[in-house]
């Protein structure tokens, strides 16, 4: 009996990509491996490739070593890897979903704010989640006048892009921010009499953004550190933690994004006496937090699976979550040496995917309990 087939949905920019095998930081082979271990065979599909009144696509499937791209029916069961951001892109994956082809991770990306009010409704989580609030010419006041140390970000941001620093030194307010004019591409402005730049007001007032609290993250090297932690179901339909590895900013700047050059590392390298604790019993702490931020979420969101989640650790051992990322980039594990880990991130959806195929319903509810990654 031939394997069944599990759809991988991409975005254009990477499905173009997939012939010649360039698909930046995804890995055909790892997908590809990962659902022979359940009896799948992947087909990379993107969306507007589907023919919803049909049930078929237009989609690559790799044959004597070689993709090739076919029409064929729709598979059962799709993992969602493209950023849909246009109301039209929703409407057509609400559409796959009424006629029962089932797509996990429908959305990658949620604004930073709802997120945030999403987790603060949990009585558990608040005192893991920082003071922030949107930003507005009054709470911006309110921020200045309460904490010394602040950052502003995008509500709809990615791989730090928009991110500033406003943060007080010396008795003088002082701004850390993305700009071309600097060789690094990073710079830090002293402000006149605290005031932020008409032009940065002007943007972040326009458009959505969130002032947040500083924490202060522990250090590797004098850098911020903070960590990126995978939390996936699995062939049980569980949550659980596929992997945690550490990033440390560059020198010249405060964000920790692999994008903008932070370092990767495994958690003990990075912490590894730091706090005064074991690496199992920080894995432990983390794990548990990480648990409870994706049962929140997908208890709101609907056909949530893969999470890539951005916590921090505090000098005090607090632990703070910091972003939630739909579409985890998986990389890091590679860069951090840890190759198992790597592969079990992508295990673990097709995993999801085999379970999904065999139960041929609806999702399962969000379970009360989480399996155990062994690490």
């Amino acid at each position: 009996m031939p394997p069944e087939t599990i759809g991988i949905m991409f975005d254009s920019r990477m499905y173009r990509g997939i012939p010649a095998g360039r698909t930046g930081q995804e890995s055909l082979a790892n997908y590809e491996q990962a659902a022979a271990c359940y009896g799948l065979t992947p087909c990379f599909l993107r969306l507007e490739d589907v023919d919803s009144e049909t049930k078929t696509c237009l989609a690559y499937v790799k044959k004597d070593g070689v993709y090739v791209r076919q029409k064929m029916p729709l598979p059962p069961v799709i993992h969602n890897r493209a950023l849909q951001l246009r109301r039209a892109d929703q409407h057509e994956v609400t559409k796959l979903l009424l006629q029962g082809i089932q797509v996990f991770n429908v959305r990658n990306r949620y604004r930073k704010d709802h997120i945030h009010d999403m987790l603060y409704q949990d009585p558990a989580l608040k005192k893991h989640l920082p003071y922030a609030t949107k930003a507005t010419p009054e709470s911006l006041a309110y921020m200045m006048e309460h904490y010394n140390d602040l950052i502003i970000k995008p509500c709809s941001g990615s791989i730090g892009h928009g991110i500033m620093r406003l943060y007080k030194r010396d008795g003088s307010w002082k701004l850390t921010c993305q700009t071309r004019a600097s060789r690094k591409g990073w710079a830090t402005f002293r402000l006149s009499r605290g005031q932020l730049p008409s032009a940065t007001l002007r943007r972040i007032f326009r458009h959505a953004y969130l002032i947040e609290e500083r924490i202060p993250l522990v250090r590797y090297e004098g850098r911020p550190v903070d960590l990126r932690v995978s939390v996936q179901r699995g062939i049980d339909g569980l949550w659980g933690i596929t992997g945690i590895f550490a990033k440390a900013a560059p020198t010249h700047t405060f964000v920790t994004n692999i994008a903008q050059g932070g370092k990767v590392m495994t958690l003990a390298e990075a912490l590894d006496e730091e706090l005064g604790l074991s690496i199992p019993e920080l894995e432990a702490r983390i794990s548990s937090v990480g648990l409870r931020i994706a049962r929140t979420l997908a208890s709101s969101l609907p056909h949530l699976a893969d999470l890539g989640l951005d916590l921090g650790i505090a000098r005090d051992g607090q632990i703070y979550f910091i972003e939630c990322n739909g579409r985890d980039q998986r990389y890091g594990f590679r860069k951090a040496g840890m190759p198992e880990h790597w592969k079990a991130s992508y295990r673990e959806p097709m995993a999801y995917g085999r379970l999904l195929i065999e139960q041929n319903s609806q999702i399962p509810r969000q379970p009360q309990t989480y399996r155990k990654y062994p690490y």
